[in-house]
């Protein structure tokens, strides 16, 4: 008897989280991942990132490295701030300066051994290496320490394609390598911040740069490998042609090479009949070694982290005119987008579903400009044209505000000449009438 009460009360349950369900949130129709044919279940039929060993080893050589470091240092070292959104002002938040103290005070700290860079940049490089970057978040219920950040080998992440966006559902697996029940952590959506590169429909997972690279990193490693032989005579592009030797003879010369020239630097004396030939099998200069096809591999390696090749090495084809225009391509095209989608993932994941604090968001405050001149000069027009206040030019720059900073101060001439403007529309529309 108590046993039917129990599966009764469960199907009220059931069906009363169903209707809340239909009517506080749109149910969807098309399915998520229709290509993923196999049902995913936790932890046995779960879907792991390929070959991380392989990225990661990719990762530490030394022309994906600087590549890597481009992008992960810059982001890393930006200068960065918590502040209320556009839609709220300091009244509308309670204790908004103490939560902003908080807040950027428990970022520099996110845990006992990381500061906010180191742990930024473990982050990016997993970003980078395979699209597979995350950070474990975890409240402490210490009001003045309220959350705690840990990076995580997003290697080891799993993702459940059929998370219904349930905040109390497990969306997330990292698989231990341990056995027994310690095997597999199940993790809630407000409890990783997963960041994913080049996310796409068809697959749970990003798509790092390295991945993109993958293939002509190994064709880059085989052709340096090839050259560093050939460049250390590992590899004898020549060979002698003894005409009319006997075959005893030919083995005398050949152990007496080895035994008594080879590797030794010795000048060899021959004598017979005729002159020996050398007989080249290449030309002998540096195109041997496929110099231009390496560089081809190193710019392609350069496009597939939205880099200019310059900044990888290849600079002979670079002036100093060009060289402006690339370094701000790479800084808008790379360094930008990535920025960005951290200060995202932070204001969204952990202000907004791990502590429910909406209102404040993280940015970067260098990502306007390469140029702090070009910077000083936009922020200097926009505030003489009233577009902006002083307090919030001063909040763009990380600043503080200052007492009545926050009115309109329009620069006179620009007043005149807005009215002047004015007046002689009104003139020329009254000599056309």
């Amino acid at each position: 008897m108590k046993l039917r009460d129990t599966l009764q009360q469960a199907r009220q349950l059931l069906a009363g989280a169903r209707k809340v369900n239909e009517i506080g949130n749109a149910e969807r129709k098309t399915k998520a991942l229709p290509s993923i044919l196999a049902p995913y279940q936790i932890p046995s039929r779960a879907m792991p990132k390929p070959t991380p060993a392989n990225l990661r080893r990719f990762a530490e050589t030394p022309v994906v490295r600087r590549a890597i470091n481009i992008i992960k240092d810059r982001v890393a070292s930006l200068d960065w701030q918590v502040r209320l959104k556009r839609d709220y002002s300091p009244d509308q938040v309670g204790y908004a300066k103490r939560r902003l103290r908080v807040l950027r005070h428990t970022l520099e700290h996110p845990n006992a051994s990381d500061s906010f860079r180191t742990l930024i940049e473990q982050v990016l490089e997993d970003a980078l290496v395979g699209g597979f970057g995350a950070i474990e978040m975890e409240t402490t219920g210490n009001p003045e320490r309220p959350f705690a950040l840990w990076p995580v080998d997003g290697a080891t992440i799993q993702i459940d394609p059929k998370w219904d966006g349930n905040p109390d559902a497990v969306r997330y697996a990292q698989q231990t390598g341990l056995p027994g029940s310690s095997a597999t952590i199940a993790l809630r959506d407000d409890e990783l911040i997963y960041l994913r590169t080049n996310p796409r429909s068809y697959t749970p997972f990003g798509l790092g740069p390295l991945e993109v690279a993958f293939e002509t990193v190994n064709t880059f490693l085989a052709a340096h490998h090839f050259a560093g032989k050939l460049a250390s005579n590992t590899v004898v592009q020549y060979a002698l042609w003894m005409n009319d030797s006997t075959p005893s003879q030919q083995e005398r010369l050949i152990r007496w090479w080895q035994d008594e020239i080879e590797g030794t630097g010795r000048v060899p004396l021959l004598s017979s009949p005729e002159k020996p030939e050398v007989l080249r099998f290449a030309a002998g200069t540096d195109a041997d070694m496929r110099m231009n096809w390496q560089q081809f591999l190193i710019r392609m390696i350069a496009n597939a982290f939205s880099l200019p090749p310059l900044l990888l090495g290849l600079e002979q084809d670079v002036n100093r005119t060009t060289a402006s225009e690339l370094t701000d391509e790479a800084f808008h095209s790379a360094i930008v987008p990535m920025a960005r989608m951290v200060a995202e993932h932070i204001t969204r994941d952990l202000f907004a579903k791990r502590l429910g604090w909406p209102e404040f968001e993280f940015v970067f405050n260098q990502l306007d400009a390469t140029d702090e001149m070009e910077r000083v000069e936009v922020q200097t027009a926009l505030l003489a044209a009233g577009v902006l206040t002083v307090n919030e030019v001063r909040a763009m720059r990380g600043l503080a505000p200052l007492p009545g900073g926050n009115a309109i101060q329009v620069n006179q001439s620009l007043q005149q000449q807005t009215e002047i403007a004015n007046v002689k529309e009104v003139l020329q529309q009254a000599e056309n009438e």
